[in-house]
């Protein structure tokens, strides 16, 4: 027998009962709950326990690209009709048949499919009461991540995404922080390959270095040695909308340039300045370097980390991402084209006429590489800590392209460490390293084919 559609009616979930949720563990402080001068964070009498929930996970927009390519994995990682409870959703009966098809083949018929609209916000409120964590690939999330957002937070439900859009992460935590802390649902974005190598790369070689010589690296730095993989639809039209936002508004130019811009407001910063943008030798690695295109977020999500655990790397600690590209003058050549390359692109994406001619040769939204492609694809990135005389090397690696092959499968751990593992924090807008941590390097390590080790 087909499996039956469930369209989302308001009138057709039940609320779910408020309880106290338990204190959260007390080295890691929300920026209002310190502002508040509470002793404990993200507990509050109204809190939700979204223990009892129908399911565990619902991957949101299941029948785009990446949203598929979640699905297959939680398919072939966690079964249809196993203990991990999870369905998929989307706005199209027919295309989430064929996905549930697709990814689950014999066992469709297991796959719960639930119907939702972005445009309908009763849809998406009755939708995340049905689950214990939304894990969203809808983007641009500047368009279209508000409303999931917005319920989650209202409704105590947990929820990960794959957004590098900083500006549009700013206002969530702007507007949505003091409601999440309350409902108890833990957001977090971010988890895919902008930011988790940097985020808990970074953890990962911290908590060494304090195992190791009693004290945390002053500076880390994060660099390229390689990476194979297919250009993002999605990431594309998010620079697009990121570049049409700025032209209506001129101050996103500013938070986008803002090296703390994700840090809670009146706290310390940090002497961190703005990313690298021409070629530079680094002294660590003897080797030219080049602007990196995610530095702009995942140093920003570092901080924030850091911020957000209390400053465990400490006040005055430097962070800092590039591409490696050699020695000598090749190197010096390399490095220089990768910064012109990267500086003609974000000129071409400034302005309409050539912003419209880059969106017709580039990806569009739902488009990626091909499955050789992305199986043939990988990353490998190298870390080095330093404090005073104390240096530590750690890497980070991918086995698939890190775009798509390997963020699907970040992704959908991350959603499975919300839902499952005990994690010492109460609700909030969390970044992977605060919010889930060591639990999410061992799944990781354990089920996605990341390695993180010394070298």
């Amino acid at each position: 027998m087909r499996v039956e559609h469930e369209t989302i009616k308001p009138n057709g979930i039940k609320t779910i009962p408020r309880r106290g949720l338990e204190p959260a563990g007390y080295r890691q402080r929300c920026f209002l709950t310190i502002a508040c001068g509470l002793e404990f964070l993200g507990y509050n009498g109204n809190s939700m326990d979204n223990s009892e929930r129908e399911f565990d996970v619902i991957v949101w927009g299941a029948t785009g690209f990446t949203g598929q390519l979640v699905a297959e994995y939680m398919a072939q990682t966690y079964g249809v009709n196993g203990d991990l409870k999870w369905a998929i959703a989307g706005r199209s009966v027919e295309k989430l048949s064929q996905v549930a098809d697709d990814v689950a083949g014999l066992e469709a018929t297991n796959l719960q499919q639930l119907i939702a609209n972005s445009d309908d916000p009763d849809s998406i409120n009755a939708l995340v009461q049905k689950t214990r964590v939304i894990c969203t690939t809808v983007g641009p999330y500047a368009l279209y991540g508000d409303v999931i957002v917005a319920a989650c937070a209202e409704f105590g439900t947990h929820c990960c995404d794959l957004t590098g859009e900083v500006q549009w992460m700013q206002r969530m935590i702007e507007k949505y922080q003091a409601v999440a802390e309350s409902s108890g649902a833990r957001i977090v974005h971010t988890c895919g390959f902008d930011s988790i190598p940097s985020d808990l790369g970074v953890l990962f070689l911290q908590q060494q270095m304090k195992e190791k010589h009693g004290e945390p690296a002053t500076q880390i730095k994060y660099r390229v040695v390689s990476m194979d993989g297919g250009a993002s639809g999605g990431t594309v039209a998010s620079m697009m909308n990121m570049m049409e936002e700025a032209k209506v508004d001129p101050s996103i130019s500013e938070t986008l340039a803002d090296p703390y811009a994700l840090n809670p407001p009146n706290m310390p910063r940090g002497p961190d300045g703005g990313d690298q943008t021409g070629p530079e030798f680094d002294m660590d690695f003897k080797q030219w370097t080049a602007p990196f295109v995610m530095a702009g977020i995942n140093t920003r999500v570092v901080r924030r980390s850091n911020a957000l655990m209390d400053y465990v790397y400490g006040k005055e600690f430097r962070y800092s991402e590039a591409m490696l590209t050699g020695e000598g003058p090749g190197g010096y050549i390399k490095a220089a084209m990768v910064a012109g390359v990267s500086a003609l692109m974000m000129i071409t994406a400034a302005f309409s006429p050539t912003r419209s001619l880059l969106q017709k040769v580039a990806p569009a939204p739902g488009e990626g590489p091909s499955k050789e492609a992305r199986e043939k694809g990988s990353f490998n990135i190298e870390f080095i800590g330093k404090c005073g005389e104390h240096r530590l090397k750690a890497r980070v690696t991918g086995d698939k392209d890190p775009g798509y092959g390997a963020t699907c499968k970040m992704l959908a751990e991350s959603a499975v460490c919300l839902a499952r593992d005990e994690l010492e924090i109460g609700g909030g807008i969390w970044t992977p390293a605060s919010a889930m941590g060591d639990k999410l390097i061992e799944r990781l390590n354990e089920k996605a084919g990341m390695t993180f080790e010394l070298i």
